[in-house]
């Protein structure tokens, strides 16, 4: 039976490291370390470019190759038959094996020494197994295709509430109970800021939701760049996301922190970011992590690939109802974007101090950051209406129509940035919350009388 690539993906993970033999135009073999092998597709595969040495020179002169691999796991030993055929400097494979490779690195101490040009494209001509004596396959730690089952029926019965809030916990529940992944967490896209910002996570000290990481930074940030997932088996610091507090209000002159720090496990071994996308379009990433090496394989990718793509799909038509239906009917039964907390009592006792900077509309509780960003806009324009007309029930189509808003599109989530705002709220703990009461209707409860400060950039 012909052996497929498919069936050999476990010999790419780079536990293993394989060998490469090509030959000169003079006919003279080499053989040398391969730092990364990477699975293209069922024909192909990809190998790190890092140096001009023998290697490159042979495979240019004479375009074919063989490369010994050995599965990490019953250490078999397969002979591939490659053919060269081109060269990718850049794109998602490229970046997706850039970022394997500096985790790779970091792992092995060669973080100054490993940088790839770029990833040369194999057709794979055939495969042979070596004969010799293989140990037991282990057995698989999940069935995996039906956690992805259990997963997608969990997540359509959360979508059929059209809650954006119950639909994010539920994933995060779901990848707990059927995957076994404990560490979790989604970000969603804020286009216009080029940058992501977390709306849910699970398994962590710290909650973390309103944190908010670049596009290109860390292998989340190229998830989401490069729309392609990127899977790391290793401790790496260049990826690690334990985030220094730096950012200041630049108008205040004083060292306030904006940002809040990115949650994350102190070493952090295995680590899979999966772009959310629907219609082509990036939504988001979905991260997660262990603290054990090699927690994540091919199969583990694909699995979470699959799920990514019916939370997009499910992401996507929460918005479109939100922007047909905003401030329409009750939505039977009614949930809370934030957990539940007794009712507030009338405002009275010592003031709260919200001061607004309009420079990227952060906002401070007391002296203490809540959130900056289109959900600090937001929330500036709640308590203005609380405090100006008395204002404490609210429609999204309200906000999507306030200019002082300024939302990027329709496309941006609002549903997203109420949540993170309705969390931030419970987190403070500073007597204001953000609680929906309808399908596009929510009402703001104040407990203490508020003092607004307006700080003009």
């Amino acid at each position: 039976m012909k052996i497929t690539l498919d069936a050999i993906r476990g010999c790419l993970e780079g536990v293993i490291p394989g060998t490469l033999a090509t030959r000169g135009a003079d006919g003279v073999p080499n053989v040398a370390y391969l730092s990364q092998a990477q699975y293209v597709d069922g024909e192909h595969v990809a190998l790190s470019y890092q140096f001009f040495n023998t290697t490159r020179r042979n495979i240019l002169a004479y375009p074919y190759a063989r490369i010994a691999l050995i599965d990490p796991v019953s250490a078999a030993h397969y002979r591939l038959a490659l053919h060269y055929l081109r060269t990718e400097a850049d794109g998602p494979l490229f970046e997706n094996m850039k970022a394997r490779l500096a985790g790779i690195a970091s792992h092995t101490g060669m973080s100054g020494v490993f940088r790839l040009l770029g990833a040369d494209i194999y057709r794979v001509l055939d495969i042979e197994r070596v004969p010799g004596p293989t140990l037991p396959p282990s057995a698989p730690r999940r069935n995996l295709l039906a956690a992805l089952r259990a997963s997608a029926e969990r997540l359509c019965a959360s979508a059929e509430r059209f809650d954006l809030d119950h639909l994010l916990a539920d994933t995060l529940a779901g990848l707990e109970a059927n995957f076994d992944i404990r560490h979790a967490m989604v970000l969603m896209l804020d286009a216009p800021g080029a940058r992501l910002y977390t709306v849910a996570t699970r398994g962590y000290a710290e909650s973390g939701v309103g944190s908010e990481i670049a596009l290109g930074d860390g292998v989340i940030g190229v998830a989401a760049r490069e729309c392609t997932p990127i899977r790391i088996g290793h401790f790496t610091a260049e990826y690690a996301y334990g985030r220094a507090i730096r950012d200041s209000l630049r108008q205040s002159g004083l060292a306030v922190a904006t940002e809040i720090p990115l949650p994350g496990l102190p070493e952090s071994r295995s680590q899979l970011a999966v772009p959310i996308r629907a219609g082509g379009r990036p939504l988001g990433v979905l991260y997660v992590e262990s603290p054990l090496d090699l927690r994540f394989g091919y199969d583990d990718e694909d699995a979470l690939v699959t799920l990514a793509g019916a939370l997009g799909a499910a992401i996507r038509q929460l918005q479109q109802l939100a922007e047909a239906g905003d401030g329409g009917e009750r939505a039977p039964p009614p949930a809370s974007f934030a957990p539940s907390a007794p009712p507030a009592p009338p405002a009275a006792g010592k003031p709260l101090t919200i001061r607004h900077y309009g420079e990227n509309d952060s906002v401070f509780l007391d002296g203490d950051y809540l959130i900056k960003g289109v959900a600090g806009s937001i929330f500036w324009a709640l308590v203005r209406d609380y405090a100006d007309k008395g204002q404490d029930s609210f429609s999204n189509r309200e906000l999507r129509l306030d200019p002082r808003i300024r939302l990027p599109d329709l496309s941006d989530n609002l549903e997203a940035r109420l949540i993170l705002l309705a969390r931030r709220l419970v987190e403070r703990g500073a007597g204001l919350r953000v609680e929906k009461t309808g399908r596009g209707r929510f009402h703001l409860h104040v407990a203490r009388p508020l003092e607004l400060v307006d700080i003009a950039p």
